[in-house]
């Protein structure tokens, strides 16, 4: 039996909330790892560009 076939003897509520609850209870832990280690990247990125401007500012600005 395939899993489009499973699923589709499946009830509406078990499909779009049990399933999904279920894969969110699983990865949630790994998904918000993710999520927090993208932003700690942009925020470090940023911060990095605006150094970088700060010095270059600096630099043109005192020579």
């Amino acid at each position: 039996m395939a899993v489009k076939e499973t699923l589709a003897a499946l009830p509406w509520w078990v499909k779009w909330a049990a399933i999904p609850l279920l894969a969110l209870l699983v990865f949630g832990g790994l998904i918000a790892a993710v999520i927090s280690f993208v932003v700690g990247v942009l925020f470090k990125v940023l911060l990095f560009v605006a150094l970088v401007g700060g010095l270059i500012y600096v630099v043109r600005r005192f020579t």
